[in-house]
């Protein structure tokens, strides 16, 4: 659950925004805010941003705020509090670690300065500041207007705080769950941030979203129930993480939507604008280029600026994005300092392309940062839909004729790892054989999933030297003989006739080296291969409209997966526009399974749930596995401060980093 609902673009805690089911240029999925704020493709982000999210965490007992010894449960007991007593926290894994009450997170700063600018970097364009609806391409940043009912911890594992919400409360059955809103919440105009927004933030969500209307398909109602409160009702009991995923909506001010602009028109939440939005949260819209920039400026007066979420966070005057059409430009301007911070996401570039002067004087710091809080699934994904790929045997054979050790050599300098998981680099992936809880709940199926799920552990076809890249085309093409096709005339074709081909649909001209060393293999087995670059809105809209054979992408998880399950992998979200299931599966026995890993009583559960459902998403082929790196690369101009100790689960940029007057003026920065 931990994912926030998917958006159609987010804002990556570090520099480079991806659009939702965008890569970077090496098909990992981009870190994006949500996974960095827990840790973005979009979202992805990757994401993520997925997609990198949070993870358990044991307190630092010498922390500020940390609970004394023997007094644990005492302290704890608000927040895990019996069914129907108000909440200040909600935790998907036992008791959120900070106590009612809490004055600060343990990692922030609360004294870091507030000042400078902060300059990221985005790859694409825009053409709206409306991001909550599927059409246009939204600027980066806008979730920086808005506040939402809870806030993350960044230190804890799917734990939640108040923000517009200062309580919060459900049933012992999970079958709904009411938000309190702070009396002191106000929008930008010192209007209140009333009932009445939330219920018609969330009505206005789901319905010009698709996404997120599947996201949030067993909310039944929401509704007014006190004069601060909001009641969301579920249409079945259960769901543990529901109650904690409402309030990750943003709320958006009803009042101001619905009324007209300066030239007395009509106000359309449904429709793209580049009309300035009202917001409530730390920043609001200073200035936009459309398409090429976008800034925000801190709100002096923000009204939740001393709620202990906050605390220490948003510590920037303004914060702007700059918009590269071109990866290599984009990289060149980082070196010609136009912005501050990225994340590298080519290993090539890594390697080679940072020996400059401004590295070399300690002006430019490299640092990589370890990924803690999730897992994911690169790969080249296959469109289902299409009848080519519905055979089980042509997605083993594409997978035999990937040459992992050849491209990680010669295009990766041999950073990477084989991806072998949808949860790969956490205790959720799958290994071996299945056994105990595991096993159970795969028996529960058996007449639904894969028979060798039982008897033998997935495996990608091995990768090596020229000898065993040889003997897999063999394995392939073996396959796809048994698939129904031939080789006439050096093309491949099926019994019909019909030449197998494949278009990969790229958004970064980057991403183009991976494709031509991975096409000669393809062509070796009669495969027409052509690549497709297009610009980023033509991209998402084929996206959207499922209008690919194969992508390169893939998916965040968290360590607490729960119902955006569903929208990777299930049977209704194949034909749900919007939706994260790029390949398009439909499959009753994973369908099951998603509802196991949904409904899971404890952790316990969970964990076998979800090895159980990764494995038999590996069984199927789904997908030609790529790669994984365990950490994020990053470079900065070395003008800013961080806390010492920085959250378990994240590097926390730039949430709680600061601009440092005394840094910049050695690197030569005076913002």
């Amino acid at each position: 659950m931990t994912i926030r609902p998917p958006a159609p673009s987010v804002r990556p805690g570090s520099a480079t925004l991806r659009p939702a089911g965008r890569t970077d240029r090496e098909g990992l999925v981009c870190p994006t805010r949500r996974a960095l704020l827990a840790s973005t493709v979009l979202g992805l982000t990757f994401a993520a941003l997925p997609a990198f999210l949070r993870g358990a965490f044991a307190q630092d007992a010498a922390a500020p705020n940390a609970t004394p010894p023997g007094a644990a449960a005492d302290a704890a007991k608000p927040a895990g509090a019996a069914a129907g007593e108000w909440r200040h926290g909600l935790s998907l894994l036992g008791s959120p670690k900070y106590p009612d009450g809490f004055k600060r997170f343990d990692y922030v700063n609360a004294d870091a300065p507030k000042a400078g600018l902060l300059r990221l970097s985005v790859d694409g364009t825009f053409d709206s500041l409306n991001d909550i609806i599927t059409r246009g391409t939204p600027a980066a940043g806008m979730q920086l207007v808005y506040d939402t009912l809870m806030s993350p911890a960044l230190d804890e594992v799917a734990t939640e705080y108040g923000l517009l919400a200062e309580a919060v409360r459900f049933p012992a059955d999970f079958s709904s769950v009411t938000y309190r809103l702070r009396a002191e919440a106000k929008w930008h105009d010192g209007e209140p941030v009333t009932a009445d927004d939330v219920v018609w933030s969330f009505e206005e969500l789901i319905k010009n979203n698709p996404r997120q209307a599947y996201y949030y398909s067993h909310v039944k109602s929401v509704a007014k129930t006190g004069e601060r409160e909001v009641t969301f009702t579920f249409d079945q009991a259960g769901n543990r993480e529901l109650p904690q995923i409402v309030g990750q909506i943003r709320i958006m001010p009803k009042h101001w939507w619905t009324g007209t602009d300066a030239s007395g028109r009509k106000r359309d939440i449904s429709q793209t604008t580049l009309e300035v939005p009202l917001g409530s949260g730390p920043y609001k819209v200073k200035e936009v280029s459309p398409g090429r920039s976008i800034s925000f400026e801190r709100v002096a007066g923000y009204w939740g600026k001393d709620l202990p979420v906050n605390v220490g966070t948003n510590n920037f005057d303004e914060q702007r994005y700059e918009y590269f059409r071109d990866s290599t430009v984009e990289l060149e301007a980082f070196k010609g300092d136009q912005y501050d911070f990225r994340i590298e996401t080519s290993a090539k570039d890594w390697a080679t392309a940072y020996d400059f002067p401004a590295v070399k004087q300690g002006r430019v710091v490299l640092e990589e940062f370890p990924i803690r809080s999730s897992g994911s699934m690169q790969a080249f994904i296959p469109n289902l839909r299409r009848a080519k790929f519905q055979d089980q045997r042509v997605r083993r054979a594409l997978n035999y004729a990937l040459d992992f050790a050849g491209m990680n050599r010669t295009l990766f300098y041999d950073q990477y790892k084989r991806t072998t998981s949808f949860f790969q680099n956490t205790e959720l992936a799958s290994s071996g054989l299945p056994s105990g809880l595991e096993l159970e709940i795969l028996n529960s199926v058996k007449d639904k999933v894969p028979a060798n799920v039982f008897t033998k552990p997935y495996e990608n076809p091995p990768s090596g030297g020229e000898d065993v890249r040889r003997a897999n085309l063999r394995e392939a093409m073996k396959l796809l003989r048994a698939a129904g096709y031939d080789v006439k005339g050096g093309k491949l074709v099926n019994a019909q006739g019909e030449p197998f081909t494949i278009e990969f649909l790229l958004a970064s001209p980057a991403f183009e080296r991976v494709v031509l060393f991975y096409k000669p293999s393809l062509e070796r087995l009669g495969i027409t291969v052509t690549v497709r670059l297009v610009d980023t809105s033509q991209y998402i809209n084929r996206l959207r409209a499922r209008d690919y054979d194969m992508i390169i992408t893939g998916w965040g998880q968290s360590l607490s997966p729960g119902n955006e399950q569903r929208d990777f992998w299930g049977s209704a979200a194949a034909d749900q526009d919007g939706s994260s299931n790029y390949a398009g599966i439909k499959d009753p026995g994973i369908d099951e399974l998603i509802e196991k890993v949904i409904y899971a009583k404890d952790r316990d559960e969970l964990v076998a749930a979800t090895h159980a459902l990764d494995r038999v998403l590996l069984a199927h082929d789904y997908v030609i596995p790529s790669w994984t790196y365990p950490n994020i690369r990053t470079a900065r101009w070395n003008r800013f401060g961080h806390p010492e100790k920085l959250p378990e689960y994240s590097f926390g940029f730039p949430d709680i980093w600061w601009w440092d007057e005394a840094k910049a003026a050695k690197t030569g920065g005076t913002r």
